[in-house]
């Protein structure tokens, strides 16, 4: 019998954390602060309504329905499709490999706080050194030969033990357990260090950055392809994880609701990380000098700006160090809350079609994944690979699958039936309007992002020297073509789950669905 979750806020609680993440902490901050600041604010929450609500509500019902991960969705629709599946839960695993190696540097960063607060290091206040010393120095992305970052992997051990830890314990037995105190948790630490941003001198130089409104760009084609590339790659959806998760929901779940929380909540973290990074980076400027983009627009935000700005909160250097590890705790969590739902994607597609118990598969996983992510351990493929392939894997394939997933659901299965079913049990009922937004709306505006982040691709490329061509071709065109292959690998073994010996489609009147 197929387990179910809990209790609704367990469900709500495991959602959420999949979808906030460390990404959360700077690219929504960035993406409005060049996109118009207060402007961008209106094409997002459009997006919110038009896109990303729509698409939850439509994975947690199919999900549900079918009782099955991504593959098993997708086999379901048509035979041949079950491909589509695969590739799309392979996307969570590639992540996974080297979003881990982002995870170890928050460990090894709380490890380093907690240093400091003992006096046994001082580096709050200078981080620069102490992130070189971690991350170390290469040429570029060929430079292989540049060494291993021995901290990142030791932290890396730690972070697939865990993910390891709770994922093999099943939904209620470990994700919902660890998401009731993990997202919580998190959002009260983040809103803490929000308000303590808010009250530093010059905050308000980075708030009127960040939210001033710049009405000139919001006719602009391009602000709306970020708005709507922001939401949809912020909530987790087309990489298998809601599906997944909504085929644990009770027959009787509102999933109109819960769809409508989920994302609120990650927008809400949004907003919340884009206060807290631009008033910590509003008296950076104001007492340094330095521009808003000194840091960057990525980790550079979390692992340089913030240690700084966490050593003017007090001059005692042991409540320096103390609030240091909370911060990267802060982080540490938001990375595991998102790349346990990243492992479970996988692990419910693949015990859909195969006879293998939960432990054994989430070890194999964990076992291939940690192989991943110490690639990504070393200087060169932390500083340089590490950027490739999440372009790669994040402009082109979960967009790609984005869009293949809305017209292929909204097609063949039918939004009418998909949305009866949603509707069922929900105190908020979605109409028609909803139909018309999966059908048509949606993927018109997916299309759009699509073919914006390939062009863009495409042209980068051909502005690169040799070096940046090979390492393109190699570390990003090369994991695309990686696991497609993989994924076709899949797809031609046989279905030997008890549940699940034959995949019947839709079509099949024997299936009932």
């Amino acid at each position: 019998m197929r387990e179910n979750w809990k209790s609704r806020k367990g469900f709500i609680f495991a959602a959420a954390g999949a979808a906030i993440g460390l990404g959360n902490l700077w690219r929504f901050p960035f993406q409005a602060y060049k996109n118009g600041g207060g402007a961008f604010l209106l094409p997002y929450f459009v997006a919110l309504i038009t896109c990303a609500i729509p698409l939850m509500i439509m994975e947690y019902a199919y999900g549900r329905k079918i009782r099955g991960g991504s593959v098993k969705a997708f086999s379901k629709l048509k035979k041949k499709l079950e491909i589509v599946g695969w590739i799309q839960v392979m996307v969570p695993i590639i992540v996974m490999t080297y979003y881990s190696a982002i995870i170890a540097v928050a460990v090894v960063f709380m490890v380093f706080s907690l240093g400091h607060a003992f006096g046994i290091i001082n580096w709050l206040s200078d981080p620069g050194p102490i992130m070189g010393m971690v991350t170390g120095s290469a040429k570029n992305a060929l430079d292989l030969g540049a060494g291993m970052s021995i901290y990142i992997l030791i932290a890396v051990i730690v972070v697939w033990i865990c993910n390891w830890l709770i994922v093999k314990k099943g939904i209620s037995g470990g994700i919902e357990k660890m998401s009731m105190i993990f997202t919580p948790l998190l959002m009260v630490l983040m809103i803490i260090f929000m308000i303590n941003a808010v009250r530093l001198k010059g905050s308000a130089i980075g708030l009127e950055a960040l939210f001033k409104p710049d009405f000139s760009k919001i006719l602009v084609p391009s602000i709306w392809v970020s708005a709507y590339a922001q939401v949809f790659f912020s909530t987790t959806l087309a990489v298998g994880v809601m599906i997944a998760y909504g085929s644990y929901l009770d027959d009787k779940a509102d999933i109109v609701n819960s769809a409508i929380i989920t994302v609120l909540a990650n927008s809400s973290f949004d907003l919340i990380a884009g206060v807290l990074v631009f008033s910590t980076l509003g008296y950076l400027v104001s007492n340094m000098g330095v521009e808003f983009t000194s840091f960057g627009t990525g980790a550079g935000v979390a692992f340089i700006a913030f240690p700084i700005a966490i050593s003017t909160m007090s001059t005692n250097v042991v409540i320096q160090g103390l609030l240091g590890f909370l911060f990267f705790f802060c982080l540490f969590i938001a990375g595991l809350s998102s790349s346990i739902s990243m492992l479970e994607s996988f692990t419910t597609a693949a015990l859909d079609k195969f006879d293998v118990s939960r432990e054994k598969l989430v070890s194999i996983i964990s076992i291939v994944g940690f192989c991943g992510s110490a690639c990504f351990a070393s200087y060169a493929g932390f500083n340089y690979i590490l950027d490739i392939v999440d372009a790669y894997v994040g402009n082109i394939v979960i967009a790609g699958l984005g869009l293949a997933e809305v017209i292929l659901v909204s097609y063949i299965y039918g939004t009418s039936k998909l949305r009866e079913e949603a509707n069922a049990y929900s105190d908020f009922k979605v109409g028609i309007w909803w139909d018309y937004l999966l059908k048509y709306f949606t993927p018109l505006l997916l299309g759009a992002v699509v073919i914006t982040n390939l062009f863009n691709i495409i042209t980068e490329l051909l502005k690169k020297d040799t070096a940046g061509v090979v390492s393109n071709i190699v570390f990003g065109w090369g994991t695309v073509i990686i696991m497609i292959i993989a994924s076709f690998v899949f797809y031609k073994k046989k279905w030997t789950a008890k549940a699940q010996e034959v995949a019947p489609t839709l079509n099949d009147k024997k299936v009932n669905l």
